[in-house]
């Protein structure tokens, strides 16, 4: 595992004694004494402040006093002013939260970790409400939502009762504007444009971009009707410098890269957003509140480099230098490139609708109804073209010499990979082989690409009702009770084909490009390859140069799955509120019942040789299975409340988060494995499978945090949490019996003495399958805290700091055998700081965010996701603003904005050998300037 150096350590123990001895002082700044009773959760409830001040001050001043309010551990974030996040990116705003981190894909950060977790276990609510994602499974990729139609975001670290759809390491609930509750009219509009300091990697991409947004805010007929609505357009670049290596082979002289495939990546983002809020409130007591959210979500690759086969294609290596170990330099010969023009298109359109009633008497009687409604539709093709000197067995072969460091490995070649006489679209290394489909159709010669699109349908329905009744004296001061029925339904479709050349009749056929859709060349200098010809993929597949043959293997159907679930959860939560000498207790005692039913279909398929016309012969099985169970969800938190500001927060609670749904899918892909075992005359069955009967992750936890506030502009904070993992989920290679289930014929071998046999089938094989198995304990401590230094020393008026660091252990192995720290999403050290500077209208700040090793996830063939072991990653971004608060130009703000300044790589190698690089992902600086103008 990868360590912290010591000048690292050094500052982090430095940090943490300034912030224990800053707890225990006394304190420095005007106290407010005033009675702190936080509001209970529920799917309507206004999050707003009203701002005294503006800009990122009166943000952090907002989520302080969210975070002092709640009875719950809980980090917050609010728009500096309406409809404007303090980050480009929702998801980088709240990766500088204590104790959570991101992990950037195409260069942009999209999910996020908290306390050491993976994205899978955390939940995302919208107003309260829980949400269909644009993943394959549960976790929420947060750039479908528009950091300007977002007003607050909550993070919650510890569940209550009457909190639905709770996750175990945490929820984040994403919160927009209640209009009735905002105050006054407001129209703002805003406009940014963006540049990427790599350029233009790719033939049609570009350098620069613009996002573009609007929001209007007002209140009706005497202040009884309010109206929200906020509109958001992105049309951005981003640009990717990607080395991958295929790994590392033994050789004679040691590991040495076995093959490379390396792409100059470029990305078009392009995402409508739409939100809107209607409240009505007839009368002093009821309130109705509709609201409507919309992503439409376009993001679309274009990838072109060379793949080089080189020692695992049969290559031979030569002139091998070896440096601690591995070969850092050598000379291939005889290398057939395959050069790849390929494109990755990711759509969705995600639908969100609420509808909620509130009823407050004056008798302290409460009742609220809630009706919603998520819908996300995806798709994700990834279409594969190839290109090269000749077909498999025909062309010229290329010399390469390479070198490996800790940046991946870069070659010097013979060839002109962008010479348009030399390289014709063709199957260089012959990939499939002859590969027939179910109607006899063909492709000789190997495969020329291939095409994966994959379809996503995700549909969520959500109602709840509650009742509350406030107590107007005693230990309580209010007690809740609620209904909650989720039905949710997940299924994903894989279409998959093989790509030809409608030329290619006999097999030996190769084709230049057609001239008319020739786009020059990419340059891959920085991989030491030069130039390689460019074309549109899709644009050749639609023109009719290539052919599908749908790929009629049984991988392809049991790829797929279709899950369905039904929660009905019934919650009572007791309110406290009780004076203990000076201090004050608040907090909330409850239990959630959830009852769950949950169901899948799927297929098992079989290869079973072929059939006449050559085509292969695959035997299914329809299959259905699901399972039902109950949990008991206790939960407590207490907060102590101080006159002196100080807080010490208590909670314990039982938590859970329910299984991936790809590894409940009811599918099962099983074959014969030849010479099982050593034995050539055996053709032993073995599988993989879903679990459609598992259980959910289950974890007792317990938080303990020490929090001082200097009224609601700062605060200091420990945060102390235990987890006691019950279960885990995890593959485990099983015995299993497969008797009974259809197999093919598993063919002859040659014994010793030259006899041609037939091979006998044991069915006594072993299936990869999900489990529930032990868990283990994660625990941790993170200390947070936001200064303003002018409190301290009035000349530094303006300046202040904000941000955290969290130490985290685990002692859970994801698979028996496994080290712990393999944890997926789980970084031992994160650590994040902002400081700033805001006076005069003038405003800076500079923030740094820090994450160690992790295991995060990647897109492998056929946008699977896999997951390998991250280097250690530090991001610096900065911004710069003005703020007009008087004259001709009241209301407008700008600003200037500098995101990754240190152009900070991606970077994945093989567990405990770092040296072998497998990922080198570069995406350049990203510079963001812009305006809103509010009235």
């Amino acid at each position: 595992m990868t360590k912290l150096n010591s000048s690292t350590m050094t500052r982090l123990a430095l940090g943490a004694s300034a912030l224990a001895m800053a707890l225990a002082a006394a304190p420095s700044f005007a106290q407010s004494a005033d009675t702190v009773v936080p509001d209970t959760q529920v799917p309507d409830q206004p999050d707003q402040q009203d701002i005294v001040i503006t800009g990122f001050r009166a943000a952090l001043e907002s989520a302080v006093a969210e975070k002092k309010n709640r009875d719950q551990v809980v980090e917050s974030i609010s728009a500096e002013d309406i409809g404007k996040l303090p980050d480009a990116s929702i998801a980088e705003s709240i990766a500088r939260l204590p104790g959570l981190t991101s992990q950037r894909v195409s260069g942009r950060s999209n999910v996020i970790s908290i306390r050491g977790f993976a994205p899978d276990f955390s939940t995302t609510l919208l107003n309260g409400r829980e949400q269909t994602s644009t993943g394959d499974n549960r976790a929420v990729e947060y750039d479908q939502y528009p950091s300007e139609v977002i007003s607050q975001v909550n993070v919650y670290k510890t569940p209550m009762a009457s909190l639905v759809g709770q996750g175990l390491s945490g929820t984040v609930d994403l919160r927009t504007i209640r209009p009735l509750d905002y105050g006054k009219r407001v129209i703002s509009v805003g406009a940014r444009g963006i540049y990427s300091d790599l350029g233009k990697l790719n033939a049609g991409s570009k350098e620069f971009g613009y996002r573009v947004n609007g929001t209007y805010v007002d209140k009706f007929a005497g202040d009884t009707i309010g109206v929200a609505l906020s509109a958001s357009y992105v049309d951005e670049p981003y640009q990717i410098q990607e080395f991958n290596s295929w790994g590392y082979a033994d050789s004679p002289a040691g590991p040495v890269i076995g093959g490379s495939k390396s792409y100059n990546t470029s990305t078009t983002l392009k995402r409508l957003g739409l939100q809107g809020t209607v409240q009505w409130r007839p009368a002093p007591e009821f309130t109705t509140t509709f609201d409507a959210f919309y992503s439409d979500f376009k993001d679309d690759q274009i990838k072109r480099g060379v793949e080089l086969p080189l020692l695992w294609g049969g290559v031979p290596l030569t002139n091998a230098q070896a440096t601690d170990g591995l070969v850092t330099s050598g000379t291939y010969t005889g290398v057939k490139g395959v050069v790849r023009n390929d494109a990755f298109q990711r759509h969705a359109k995600l639908y969100s609708f609420g509808w909620n009633g509130k009823y407050e008497g004056d008798d302290g009687w409460k009742a609220t109804f809630d009706v919603s409604h998520s819908r996300t539709d995806r798709n994700e093709l990834t279409l594969e073209t190839y290109a090269g000197t000749g077909r498999v067995g025909s062309g010229a072969t290329d010399t390469i010499n390479f070198r490996s460091s800790g940046s991946g490995t870069t070659f010097d070649h013979v060839l002109d990979y962008g010479d348009w006489n030399t390289i014709l679209l063709t199957s260089p290394q012959g990939w499939g082989g002859t590969l027939i489909g179910l109607n006899g159709d063909a492709i000789r010669g190997g495969q020329d690409g291939y095409y994966n699109n994959r379809v996503i349908k995700d549909r969520l329905w959500q109602y709840r009702a509650e009742v509350e009744k406030e107590i107007d004296n005693g230990f309580l001061r209010s007690i809740q009770f609620g209904l909650n029925y989720t039905q949710r339904s997940k299924s994903l479709t894989p279409e998959e084909a093989f790509v030809g050349l409608v030329a290619n009749t006999d097999g030996t056929v190769s084709v230049p490009v057609p001239e008319e859709f020739r786009l020059g060349t990419t340059n891959l200098s920085y991989l030491g390859l030069g130039p390689v010809i460019s074309y549109d993929p899709v644009a050749l597949l639609n023109s009719g140069v290539y052919h599908l043959i749908a790929n009629p293997y049984g991988d392809v159907v049991v790829k797929g799955y279709d899950v369905s679930e039904k929660v009905m959860t019934a919650y009572l939560q007791a309110n406290i509120r009780s004076h203990i000498g000076s201090a004050e207790l608040t907090g909330n005692a409850g239990v959630q019942f959830a009852a769950t039913s949950q169901h899948s279909n799927g297929a098992s398929a079989i290869f079973a040789g072929y059939n006449p016309n050559g085509s292969p012969n695959i035997l299914g099985i329809p299959r259905h299975e699901g399972a039902t169970f109950d949990d008991w969800l206790p939960s407590l938190n207490l907060s102590l409340r101080f006159p002196s500001d100080f807080v010490i927060r208590f909670g314990a609670a039982r938590e859970i988060i329910r299984p991936k749904l790809d590894d409940m899918k009811a599918s099962t892909s099983y074959g014969f494995n030849m010479g099982a075992g050593g034995d050539p005359s055996v053709a032993r069955v073995d599988g993989s499978s879903g679990n459609p009967v598992l259980r959910p992750w289950r974890a007792w936890a317990v938080d303990l945090t020490f929090e001082k506030y200097f009224g609601t502009r700062g605060y200091l904070a420990a945060q102390f949490f235990w987890k006691n993992l019950e279960s885990y989920v995890y593959n485990a290679t099983i015995p299993f019996d497969f008797t009974g289930y259809p197999v093919g014929d598993p063919g002859t071998y040659m014994g010793a003495d030259g006899v041609i046999r037939p091979r006998t089938i044991n069915y006594n094989g072993f299936m990869t399958v999900p489990i529930n198995g032990k868990g283990g304990k994660l625990y941790g401590v993170e200390l947070a805290g936001t200064l303003p230094l002018g409190g301290v020393v009035g000349a530094l008026d303006g300046f202040g700091l904000t941000g955290g660091g969290s130490y985290t252990i685990t002692k859970i192995h994801p698979r028996p055998g496994d080290p712990t720290d393999n944890l997926p999403g789980y970084s031992k050290w994160v650590v994040n700081g902002t400081a700033f500077f805001e006076k005069w209208g003038f405003s800076a700040r500079g923030s740094v965010r820090y994450r160690s090793t992790f295991i995060g996830d990647v897109s492998a063939f056929g946008a699977t996701p896999v997951r390998r072991r991250a280097a250690p990653e530090t991001i610096v971004d900065a911004q710069i603003g003005y703020d007009f608060s008087d004259g001709a130009f009241k209301g407008l703000s700008l600003y200037l904005q500098g995101q990754n300044l240190t152009d900070e790589p991606f970077k994945t190698y093989n567990p405990d050998h770092p040296e072998q690089v497998i990922d080198y992902q570069t995406y350049g600086r990203r510079f963001l300037a812009g305006f809103t103008y509010k009235f």
